[in-house]
């Protein structure tokens, strides 16, 4: 599919993976509208990137901003959800269930939340293109309440794409990717799990935002691709 004079709108398009996105999908023709929810963040990430992308601050977590903020965009064809948060980690016996909660109200709800609002503007025969994460796919200890929060996503796919059709409705799913979040953990966290990827994954590497951006790219262009998870993980679900 050729994005030239296309629209894409990026949520959660300032950094890591978003940012990557917006990169990745104005370099293949399409027009960017980077979406966040801090004026300088925003500003910073999307200067330079040339007269293709441009910013929004909004937050998808309130639905009449959201909805103002797409009669505002209009027509457009592409909706990537890249909005994260991270709460809800930990083994279920010690699991704050309230960081549970606003695990999913920093995700699961932004990103369900904008999808819909978007429907009213979005082409019929566009793309919705989920960010969700490998804890979905797995059984790794210490990642249940993430699991939910991303598996939910996971499990409207199908039922949208097929509700929703010809819109094509599709996700990621990536693995440890190296991107700012981590900078909120300890630094010696970081390292130990950074280096335990290293040795571990079959690809031999922590994933970078530009490995994920690809897979969302060619989501978005490839029209025969819907109700689809790619697992972008470096292989983390095999072990």
């Amino acid at each position: 599919m050729d994005l030239e004079n296309q629209l894409a709108v990026v949520v959660g398009g300032s950094s890591g993976i978003g940012l990557a996105t917006v990169q990745a999908l104005a370099a293949a023709g399409a027009r960017v509208i980077a979406t966040g929810r801090d004026v300088a963040k925003l500003e910073k990430a999307v200067a330079g990137l040339g007269e293709r992308v441009t910013g929004e601050v909004f937050d998808c977590g309130d639905r009449t901003v959201a909805d103002a903020f797409f009669r505002r965009v209009g027509r457009f064809d592409h909706l990537v959800l890249a909005a994260s948060g991270g709460a809800g980690a930990g083994e279920f016996a010690k699991l704050d269930l309230q960081a549970l909660r606003h695990g999913f109200d920093a995700k699961f709800w932004p990103q369900i939340e904008a999808a819909q609002a978007s429907l009213g503007t979005l082409r019929r025969g566009g793309s919705i293109t989920f960010v969700t994460a490998i804890s979905a796919r797995i059984a790794n200890p210490g990642t249940a309440g993430l699991g939910a929060i991303n598996g939910a996503i996971e499990a409207m796919l199908g039922t949208l794409a097929r509700e929703l059709q010809p819109t094509r409705v599709n996700a990621v799913s990536p693995g440890v990717i190296d991107t700012p979040w981590w900078n909120q953990v300890p630094a010696d966290f970081k390292e130990r799990v950074f280096r335990q990827q290293r040795e571990t994954l079959p690809a031999g590497r922590v994933g970078q935002p530009q490995d994920i951006a690809h897979a969302i790219r060619f989501l978005v262009e490839n029209s025969f691709m819907t109700g689809a998870v790619i697992e972008c993980d470096g292989g983390m679900r095999l072990l």
